[in-house]
């Protein structure tokens, strides 16, 4: 499954765990990313991956004025996304 998130300046991505694998690859701004213990800043043509089943906490603070865009691929597809709320 293949997700486009935008998350704007000063907008985050709360901490959080899943058990699904995610790569991610960063389109464009900047953005301090938290994987477990390990923090560093990302910014366009990076990547970042949360391991299938490891249930790793990780969370994304935008850095700069910028938008922060990625496209996440997870495997397997999450289900919770695919609800209609």
């Amino acid at each position: 499954m293949f997700v486009v998130w935008t998350v704007k300046p000063g907008g985050a991505v709360p901490l959080h765990s899943h058990p699904h694998e995610q790569l991610s690859y960063v389109l464009q701004g900047k953005a301090e990313v938290t994987l477990g213990d390990e923090k560093r800043v990302v910014g366009p043509g990076d990547l970042y991956h949360v391991p299938f089943q490891s249930n790793l906490k990780h969370e994304v603070k935008v850095v700069g004025d910028e938008p922060f865009v990625e496209i996440d691929i997870f495997h397997p597809i999450r289900e919770d996304f695919l609800k209609k709320k």
